[in-house]
């Protein structure tokens, strides 16, 4: 029998605090019936125990710690980490550090919620500097996923790879494909775009023998069509595709309801294709696919969206729940050493090749 998973929440980050958590934490529970989940939740105890009082499945099995303080969400996260014992995002994230808690899940402020896992948790391998962030995208052959979307603004080849590595994982664990394709963003798929970093990126993907599915190099209209299940891609480039795409998103919705508001003929025929736009409409809520896990430290911190609504919320949870009981950390071990070793053996052949040369000038 799996054992049974705790999911410590910061329940008063994001737009609404405790009512969405709280909300999200039924909503799991109601998707999830037979889950063997407990829930500690971090925040003010009279304000959670008022909104645990009206939902009967969390209620039974969610446990409280008071905090007297919150992370705002507009807080620099340098001033966030100063302050940060006695928030509710602190004793969320400890408990992950202290065993007591598989996961922790926080709609708060994302920076606090980096800079706060990353000094607490640490990362989870020698030679990573900062968590990348997914991003589950809903494409037309189902999701793929998008890394790193705002956590590291550059990122040399070799992060690049880390990248592949963690998001494969990731992909594997919460969207249940086995082998999951990786490409690698880039501005046009043949061997000669691109900068330094990606093609260097892409050389070790072909020759360091990881345990991958590369695919090479994608651009930016494959990742709507789906064409590999994960895309890695600087946080730069990633922020501004991920930013763009929802800024899309809510466009089309709104000329669409502009036209099917129009007129008396419009309305009629938005009343018959209302079943079909119903199903345009989930495939593209970002609740549906809300959770984005910091990959790269050492537990599962997994981010909501802040105004996430509680249906959303709960999805988050489904994230941190899938990778708590995934193997995704021995995976991305073994393959981070990997990495490793090759980084190595090419830093010893360029200082061979560097004494070789001046020992021939000598």
């Amino acid at each position: 029998m799996p054992k049974e998973i705790i999911i410590s929440l910061d329940a008063m980050g994001g737009d609404h605090g405790p009512s969405v958590v709280a909300g999200g934490v039924e909503s799991y529970l109601e998707n999830n019936p037979d889950a063997d989940v407990r829930f500690v939740l971090h925040g003010d105890e009279a304000a959670l125990r008022e909104e645990l009082k009206r939902l009967a499945r969390a209620r039974r099995i969610c446990q409280i710690v008071h905090t007297e303080r919150v992370v705002a969400m507009d807080e620099k996260p340098a001033q966030a980490v100063r302050r940060g014992k006695g928030t509710s995002l602190w004793s969320a994230i400890e408990m992950v550090r202290d065993g007591k808690a598989d996961a922790v899940v926080s709609a708060g402020n994302t920076g606090a919620l980096m800079a706060m896992s990353k000094l607490i948790l640490r990362m989870s391998a020698p030679g990573l500097e900062r968590p990348a962030i997914v991003a589950s995208w809903p494409t037309l052959r189902g999701i793929t996923a998008v890394l790193d979307v705002g956590a590291n603004v550059s990122s040399d080849a070799e992060q690049l790879v880390e990248f592949a590595i963690m998001g494969e994982a990731f992909h594997r664990a919460v969207h249940g494909v086995e082998r999951p394709s990786i490409g690698l963003l880039n501005i046009g798929s043949e061997d000669i775009k691109g900068n330094e970093a990606v093609r260097e990126a892409a050389s070790l993907l072909r020759t360091g023998g990881f345990d991958l599915d590369y695919q090479g190099f994608v651009e930016g209209d494959d990742i709507a069509k789906g064409t590999v299940d994960v895309i890695v891609t600087d946080g730069f480039t990633g922020n501004i595709a991920l930013k763009t795409a929802e800024g899309t998103a809510r466009f089309i919705s709104s000329l669409m309801k502009e036209a099917l508001t129009s007129g008396v003929r419009s309305r009629v025929g938005a009343a018959i294709a209302m079943p079909a736009l119903r199903q345009i409409r989930a495939r593209i809520d970002p609740n549906a696919i809300n959770g984005g896990p910091l990959l790269g430290l050492n537990g599962v911190v997994v981010k909501s969206h802040g105004g996430a609504s509680a249906y959303g919320f709960g999805n988050a949870i489904r994230v941190a729940v899938d990778l708590a009981r995934s193997d995704y950390t021995r995976k991305v071990t073994a393959n981070l050493e990997r990495l490793g070793r090759v980084m190595d053996g090419a830093s010893a052949a360029a200082q061979a090749h560097t004494q070789h040369a001046e020992e021939s000038r000598v």
